[in-house]
């Protein structure tokens, strides 16, 4: 079994993987920004090259899963400082740790970098076609696709990268700043406003099927490639509302529908094959599934308030 390390591991997805990982009997420490408990995290911000050569100079890691950075196109917007020190001077700070000690990466991108191109986004399109990034959160990640390739190419490092396609689930905690699910479940369940953009499609992934995937990785580790993962249900902004909505037993009184968001991709047709054919990627939860999950989760945090929230009840 392997020992790795994850990176902003008390997020969305890093609590998942983190979880995953070790029921495969893998050791696994995260790290993250804030100051919590648990032999098995350390406070590192990536930005800080000293924090970094604390963790690597001390523990030797086989596979680094490297998901610290700032999320989200508006939040990269109002906190652009922020996005570019811990996006690409974060993701610099990994690599050169990975060609001093030898682990392998797998890096955390986004689909986000596919900009508005508009067939269906193979994982090669980047290779082919000049794409204009539409926001600088989408710039940051493929600077790092850039900064990892060159890596590959000058110092033999040996790294995995992988777009993930609209992650949601359990675990996310709102912020204005957050992904659409999570931010339509808040407001619907304070009977606050949002917005419904209907001309803009997804493919939603929930974050146990993102995870079971993303934990192949390691078993099935091909140096250079990189691999979209997100869901199977191609479906658009009002579809997700709806299922809201429905679930709670609400009308849609509170939400404006609009044309189109600004500066933010319209349709994420997505090609998974490679993801299939080399990690078994096979999402198993729908919509009609995944949404209610989440939208409990967040009811018990924020409505109930339960107190401590155990993830596996909803997971």
């Amino acid at each position: 079994m392997s020992t790795i390390l994850v990176t902003g591991g008390l997020g969305t997805v890093g609590k998942v993987l983190g979880r995953t990982l070790r029921a495969r009997s893998h050791t696994v420490k995260v790290s993250g920004l804030e100051h919590s408990h648990g032999d098995d995290y350390v406070r590192c911000d990536v930005g800080s090259f000293m924090q970094l050569s604390r963790i690597f100079d001390s523990e030797r890691f086989d596979y680094v899963y490297h998901l610290a950075a700032e999320f989200g196109r508006w939040n990269g917007e109002d906190y652009y400082d922020k996005l570019w020190v811990s996006n690409v001077v974060g993701t610099k700070n990994i690599i050169r740790m990975q060609e001093k000690h030898g682990f392998r990466l797998i890096h955390f991108s986004s689909s986000e970098v596919y900009g508005d191109y508009e067939g269906v986004m193979t994982e090669d399109v980047m290779d082919k076609y000049e794409i204009r990034q539409l926001n600088d959160y989408a710039l940051t990640k493929w600077v790092n696709e850039q900064q990892i390739m060159n890596s590959a190419a000058m110092h033999r490092t040996e790294s995995v990268r992988v777009r993930l396609f609209n992650t949601y689930g359990p675990g996310e905690y709102y912020s204005p700043y957050r992904s659409v699910i999570c931010l339509f479940i808040y407001r619907a369940l304070h009977d606050l406003p949002y917005k419904v953009y209907l001309g803009h499609h997804r493919t939603s992934s929930y974050v146990t099927d993102t995870c079971e995937t993303l934990a192949n990785i390691v078993e099935n580790f091909r140096p250079g490639e990189v691999y979209n993962v997100g869901g199977t249900e191609y479906h658009d902004i009002k579809a997700l509302s709806d299922i809201i909505l429905d679930y709670l037993k609400k009308r849609d009184s509170r939400v404006e529908y609009l044309p189109a968001e600004a500066f933010t991709t319209r349709d994420k047709r997505v090609s998974m094959e490679k993801a299939v054919r080399d990690l078994n990627h096979a999402p198993k939860t729908s919509l009609a599934v995944g949404v209610p999950k989440t939208i409990d989760w967040m009811r018990d945090v924020y409505i109930y308030k339960k107190g401590l929230v155990h993830l596996d009840e909803y997971l």
